[in-house]
């Protein structure tokens, strides 16, 4: 991997899994080396994956399986910007129906406890746009799980 500066993911056991489920999922997304242990740790025993290096929609990353020590938050997340509804409903629903869970406002955790945002371009438009139609696109939005177009779309007209 060559970028200066890359998000190090940490997983339990399943790293791999976990960059194969985002490569398959989003576009622009890669595998990459696979690093294995050379000697036996606490976590695990020489040949297991240590590190997974992938892409995800463009970010380059590494998967560590670092065993049972620390645990996702939605202090940090992925945002997703899409196009459609069908692009929000394909992302959401690959992630939640991969043993995800639905969370408010777009957000929403994958298996491995990985937050993601999965934000429709008319939501994020409709805010920079600023006073009434911001208001009405945030209301509307405060109501929902995964975003509904339409519906923003029905509320930045008003």
């Amino acid at each position: 991997m060559t970028a200066k500066n890359t998000i190090c993911l940490w997983y339990l056991r399943d790293a791999e899994e976990a960059a194969n489920f985002y490569v398959k999922t989003f576009p622009q997304s890669s595998m990459g080396a696979v690093q294995r242990s050379p000697l036996d740790y606490p976590d695990g025993k020489q040949g297991d994956v240590l590190t997974v290096e992938f892409t995800v929609a463009g970010i380059p990353c590494i998967g560590l399986n670092g065993g049972p020590h620390f645990k996702h938050s939605e202090a940090f997340s992925f945002q997703i910007a899409t196009d459609s509804q069908e692009e929000t409903d394909r992302y959401w629903n690959a992630i939640v129906g991969n043993g995800g869970q639905e969370s408010q406002c777009g957000w929403c955790k994958d298996k491995w406890g990985i937050s993601w945002q999965i934000i429709p371009r008319v939501l994020t438009d409709a805010m920079a746009k600023g006073g009434e139609v911001a208001k009405r696109a945030f209301a509307a939005m405060m109501l929902m799980k995964k975003i509904d177009v339409a519906a923003i779309e029905a509320a930045v007209r008003g």
